[in-house]
């Protein structure tokens, strides 16, 4: 234990400001909360931002994934491969759409999936696939070229959930650009938020149409019913808080980007293992996850000296109850949801409070808390 060392240093930082308030207060002067414009336009710049020929702007990251893997023709019979390792909207977002999940291992160091773990999955399979699902977690994008190509070899369709990953790019392409479409969520701890909401990203005309038909009831021209659909829209008062979001978001992605350079130089020569970024991507690090074999222990070392820490996540997918049918060995996943700490990365963070978060991770010895755990006889 150390002594108090002031205010906690937060783990998350929403990054709203008078600006954000402003032009929602504006929206919602106007009267017209869903239908003034400010959608069309936020859909337009998050398309350019995404180098992307389209952005449909939804309710929220799992609307996103629902209406991406419906539009994409997947439903009832199909089967979705994706990873074990994400929040439960990657896969609640299959079932909803009628198809089932096939959960293949993580690579140890990018926590996204390991294709030569999604082929030996597929291999074992009755059957083929008709999707993948590819999760860029934490701000890291999955290993998309060997994604396609198994997706191509299948002739499944490729959906990504960048729900984590505004602004990450695979070989300098952002992630909004990789596959038959992107899904984001503006949630409002993620990079950048619009309060509550959700996008999906592609380069397919058609695909975008039918996205804007199935969120809006599955209205075509002149209001006709051209498909089943929900009520998926993204409203206006949203929007106009993601334009203003939009504009920093490069900014806030710079000094997240920073803050983790200097926590990672902060672990060198210790037992704690830090966040990689592979040569071919760029890390956004929505979060700054480390591994550690004493996980407990150096969550209560951040907490006496004021740290928050998060644990994302501590079961795996195909471990939580509503998935209990779904009971596979993976092994990677099983042992990430022991490992896996993240700590304050956000462009909150003042210069002293990157510190203290750095200091307070130098200062844990593993070495101390395995003497600590060693039973004694007396």
């Amino acid at each position: 234990m150390t002594e108090d060392t002031g205010a906690t240093v937060p783990l998350v930082d929403v990054g709203v400001g008078d600006r954000e308030a402003e032009v929602a207060a504006e929206s919602v002067r106007s009267g017209q909360l869903a239908s003034n414009g400010q959608v069309e336009a936020f859909e337009d710049a998050f398309a350019a931002f995404c180098n992307a020929d389209h952005a449909v702007g939804t309710s929220n990251g799992t609307t996103a994934l629902h209406t991406a893997l419906t539009v994409l023709g997947i439903g009832d019979g199909d089967r979705v491969l994706t990873s074990p390792f994400s929040f439960v909207a990657t896969a609640n977002a299959i079932r909803l759409a009628g198809a089932e999940p096939v959960f293949a291992d993580i690579d140890m160091e990018t926590f996204t999936l390991d294709p030569h773990a999604v082929r030996r999955r597929i291999a074992s399979l009755d059957g083929s696939i008709d999707a993948i699902l590819a999760v860029h977690l934490y701000g890291l994008p999955a290993a998309m070229d060997e994604l396609s190509e198994i997706a191509a070899e299948e002739n499944a369709v490729l959906v990504s959930d960048a729900a984590q990953a505004h602004g990450a790019t695979y070989e300098g392409d952002p992630v909004g650009s990789l596959a038959d479409a992107a899904c984001f969520s503006f949630y409002p701890t993620k990079n950048m938020t619009t309060g509550e909401g959700g996008a999906v990203v592609t380069d397919d005309p058609a695909v975008a149409e039918r996205c804007r038909q199935f969120i809006n009831h599955g209205r075509g021209h002149e209001g006709r019913k051209v498909q089943v659909g929900h009520n998926f829209r993204m409203t206006d008062v949203a929007a106009s808080m993601g334009l203003v979001q939009l504009e920093k978001l490069p900014k806030f992605n710079r000094l997240r980007r920073a803050h983790a350079g200097r926590l990672t130089d902060a672990l060198e020569g210790t037992e704690l293992i830090p966040p990689v970024e592979p040569r071919d991507r760029r890390h956004v690090y929505h979060q700054y996850t480390l591994q550690t074999q004493h996980r407990d222990a150096l969550a209560e070392h951040l907490e006496a000296h004021g740290i928050e820490t998060g644990v994302y996540y501590d079961t795996p997918i195909h471990r939580e109850p509503a998935y209990r049918d779904y009971d596979w060995e993976l092994p990677v996943a099983e042992r990430m949801a022991r490992e896996a700490l993240s700590v304050p990365v956000h462009p909150g963070l003042s210069q002293d409070e990157l510190e203290r978060v750095a200091s307070a991770l130098k200062s844990f010895s593993t070495a101390e808390t395995r003497a600590r755990s060693v039973p004694t006889n007396e």
